[in-house]
């Protein structure tokens, strides 16, 4: 006879919080607030935060706890990288119904720790609380070595080369597949981009070795690669020129598309949570990158492919 999972209302919160610090420990985590050790001289501190509410940027019938809890790290571990830093600390605060499974929890916070632990940093505390839908809320803490100036988004010019860490189209891709076949259906083949959504990945120090090469601006692509680079565009005051050749679908993004009858350049250029580095530089590409686009002077459109208007200009929206 099975016996019934226990769930965090079960064991209560002081529980279900010590069973989260066994899997995910650090030494600074289980007190008040977490302190931090002094920062490197010469350094800025990094901060930023995001949320992953279910139903709406994952389902537990298509990710597994442990994905779940790598992709809330890295979402915001990508957002520090984006500033040229290096991640160094996590808190997670984490909202669910009592009828949660403690091996639910467990499993996140595993997949938390196996993401902090790959970046050198830790998870050093957070919050707990009942609520009707499981939802986790990271703030991560970077630090930005140097005196050079943040990546931000203001900061590019035209001459510039656009460069990329990572795959563009991909988490899109993914997701178009498990809404059709769900999980179990999807054709063995074709797996890798449903686990670039599911759990998205990104070298670290990326950001850091292109700020220190020379790169003057960067984002990730998390809501759209023509949405962001619109963003970059209108904050620099720039035109950006992709390079269709250097974004054109591959082989199982082509592949997909033929199976659903989707044109993959939608997933390209619509699609987010990637968290691929796009970053501008004036410089030799940084090692990692590859390059994608050219930065020009303003006109009338943001952001074009090979000098055209591209089909598709719209992405996330929270709202």
């Amino acid at each position: 006879m099975k016996h019934p999972q226990q769930t965090i209302g079960d064991i209560g919160e002081r529980e279900t919080i010590a069973r989260i610090v066994a899997v995910a420990p650090s030494s600074r985590n289980g007190d008040d607030a977490a302190v931090l050790g002094q920062p490197a001289p010469n350094s800025r501190t990094v901060v930023t935060t995001d949320m992953l509410v279910e139903g709406r940027h994952f389902r537990q019938d298509w990710s597994t706890p442990e994905e779940i809890g790598k992709r809330a790290i890295l979402q915001n571990f990508a957002d520090i990288e984006a500033m040229g830093a290096r991640p160094v600390a996590a808190v997670l605060g984490l909202s669910a119904p009592e009828s949660t499974p403690i091996d639910t929890v467990e499993g996140i916070a595993r997949g938390v720790e196996t993401q902090v632990a790959f970046y050198n940093a830790e998870l050093v505390g957070g919050d707990i609380t009942s609520g009707d839908i499981l939802t986790l809320s990271v703030t991560a803490i970077g630090s930005l070595g140097g005196s050079a100036a943040p990546l931000t988004l203001d900061r590019a010019r035209p001459g510039q080369q656009l460069v990329a860490a990572g795959r563009i189209g991909y988490s899109a891709a993914g997701l178009a597949l498990l809404s059709e076949y769900g999980r179990e259906a999807v054709p063995e083949e074709l797996m890798p981009l449903v686990h670039a959504f599911v759990s998205p990945s990104l070298l670290p120090g990326r950001g850091v070795i292109a700020r220190a090469t020379g790169a003057t601006c960067m984002t990730d692509n998390s809501d759209g690669l023509v949405a962001d680079l619109g963003t970059i565009a209108g904050r620099s005051r720039v035109t950006i020129d992709l390079d269709p050749v250097a974004i054109a679908p591959d082989e199982l993004q082509t592949q997909a598309g033929e199976l659903l009858g989707v044109d993959p350049w939608t997933w390209i250029l619509g699609g987010g949570e990637d968290h691929t580095l796009l970053a501008t530089t004036a410089r030799a590409v940084p090692s990692g990158f590859r390059p994608i686009g050219r930065v020009l002077k303003a006109s009338s459109h943001g952001v074009l492919l090979g000098g055209e208007t591209p089909a598709v200009t719209s992405g996330w929206v929270s709202f």
